[in-house]
């Protein structure tokens, strides 16, 4: 019978010692090596792998406010900053009506033109110069312009109207104001006085209106006059 499965081998022939045992320490061998293989592999997956870098632990958090975090320490005011320092001062009242009860009325009209105010003078039907009252009352708080009406005990007296002629229009008119007059005006505000009435010098009462004509009157422009009719 033939071993026509292995042609290397030869009927009959014996393996060699040396041989043998070669081949068992490479078996064994072998076998050590595949064992370690193994066994380390098994531990890298029970280890889970390779070590990974750990991430820093967490900073604990603070308890730290928001305005402590966000706001430097010596920005932050201290109690004693929140006390009022030095005296306090008092805001003025306002403008008010002056007590002019029982002044001349020419004295209470200074007084209301000192402060801005208006004034509006009625005279009465008895004696003397003295404010009996007003409209509004002394003390009344009051906007710069408000007009003040004083009732003046006896009649207007009587005063001279101021020549005016050749002054500026404006300047009339303060003057006329100053003296206890009132202006009218007949052509319009600008330019100089050129006629006025009652005419300077004349006697008048406080409250009267005195007619200015300012600038130069417009000349009147002649009429053609018709031709012939043939």
């Amino acid at each position: 019978m033939t071993d026509e499965g292995y042609p290397d081998r030869q009927p009959g022939a014996r393996d060699e010692p040396g041989t043998d045992r070669t081949r068992l320490l490479l078996g064994g061998g072998l076998a050590a090596v595949l064992l370690a293989v193994i066994g380390a592999s098994g531990g890298w997956v029970l280890a889970g792998g390779p070590d990974q870098p750990t991430a820093p632990p967490a900073a604990a958090p603070t308890t730290t406010s928001s305005v402590e975090a966000t706001t430097p320490a010596a920005a932050l005011p201290s109690p004693a900053d929140d006390r009022p320092t030095g005296t306090r001062t008092t805001t003025p009242a306002g403008l008010t009506v002056p007590q002019v009860v029982g002044t001349d009325f020419e004295q209470a009209r200074r007084e209301l033109r000192d402060r801005k105010l208006g004034w509006r003078l009625v005279f009465g039907s008895g004696s003397g110069r003295a404010v009996e009252r007003t409209s509004p009352e002394p003390g009344t708080p009051v906007k710069r312009g408000v007009t003040v009406t004083l009732w003046v005990a006896g009649p207007a007296p009587t005063v001279p109207v101021p020549d005016l002629v050749a002054q500026s229009c404006a300047d009339a008119a303060d003057d006329l104001v100053a003296a206890g007059l009132y202006p009218r005006y007949r052509t319009g505000r600008q330019g100089p006085v050129t006629a006025q009435d009652p005419a300077g010098g004349s006697p008048a009462r406080w409250n009267d209106p005195v007619t200015l004509t300012c600038g130069d009157e417009p000349a009147t422009t002649p009429t053609a006059s018709p031709l012939p009719s043939p």
